[in-house]
């Protein structure tokens, strides 16, 4: 089985969840408390917050 790579970003932030991107914001006001309810509501998992024009991650709880 072959996993599909999904392509970073060029432009805003996305989630990333247990290594993988998911979800993508077109600003770092809606990313952050994305990632604060997911990390709230699923404790066990890495969710951090990448930004595509400084190419960098973040932790997002």
């Amino acid at each position: 089985m072959v996993a599909i790579a999904r392509e970073l970003p060029v432009s805003g932030y996305a989630l990333e969840i247990d290594g993988r991107l998911k979800i993508e914001f077109a600003t770092r006001d809606g990313a952050k408390p994305g990632a604060r309810e997911l990390k709230e509501r699923f404790p066990m998992l890495r969710v951090g917050i990448y930004d595509a024009q400084t190419k960098t991650r973040e932790d997002g709880a």
